[in-house]
């Protein structure tokens, strides 16, 4: 479960959330929406205890976060991140550093990524990079997986394919898997939950099949109404 309570963040002249509330139960795929500057990936980076909140409380399966609870969250930047090593090097320094990194896992990710793994990352082309970051998130057992737009610069038929199947890399029974996005319509699918941002606070928390079936909403139709 991940909790914020009355949580704000502001960047020296710029407030990125302001008074953020709401609970995310876990064994769940959640969607954190909203446009450019919402407040998404500042989200992401409170629940990964990469930044401290200005305000208020973030906790994370009862326990307030901060960066030595990393063990517990599995996160995905959407930032690049260049080290000297092949894309086999790198996930072997990843099982290194992480004890619930499974090397079983990331070969069978890796496999269906179809990456190249004598390549050097710098090397790889922008949506192999992307593909590779997904691997070393995935292949951990962390409870919390949090995924900053993961599927930015892939091709738009292998992010297809990898959308419907990433459901079977993702053990939610107990765990919560958190991710921002600007493709809705792709990953709409997936998502249990949607949490809907607009210039850094929350407008609007919703359940996915609800909106379907009691209102017959798709996440594009429902952010729509939230942005009028």
């Amino acid at each position: 479960m991940i909790e914020f309570k009355n949580v704000s963040k502001r960047y020296w002249k710029h407030q990125a959330l302001t008074d953020v509330t709401f609970t995310l139960p876990s064994g769940k795929i959640i969607g954190i929406v909203g446009e450019n500057g919402s407040g998404k990936s500042t989200t992401l980076k409170l629940m990964a205890g990469l930044i401290c909140p200005t305000k208020g409380t973030v906790i994370v399966n009862g326990v307030p976060m901060d960066r030595r609870m990393a063990k517990a969250v599995s996160y995905l930047s959407e930032l690049d991140v260049y080290y000297p090593f092949t894309v086999e090097e790198t996930i072997q320094f990843y099982a290194s550093q992480f004890a619930d990194f499974s090397l079983e896992r990331a070969d069978e990710i890796a496999a269906f990524m179809k990456l190249d793994r004598k390549k050097r990352v710098k090397s790889l082309s922008k949506g192999s990079r992307g593909r590779l970051k997904m691997v070393l998130t995935l292949a951990r057992e962390a409870p919390v997986i949090l995924m900053d737009e993961p599927f930015s610069g892939l091709d738009p038929m292998v992010r297809d394919a990898i959308v419907k199947s990433l459901i079977s890399f993702l053990d939610i029974e107990h765990r919560t898997i958190v991710i921002t996005t600007h493709e809705l319509k792709e990953i709409e699918p997936l998502l249990d939950m949607a949490v809907a941002l607009k210039e850094g606070e929350l407008i609007g928390i919703r359940d996915v099949e609800e909106l379907r079936d009691d209102e017959n909403l798709s996440i594009v139709d429902w952010m729509k109404q939230q942005y009028e």
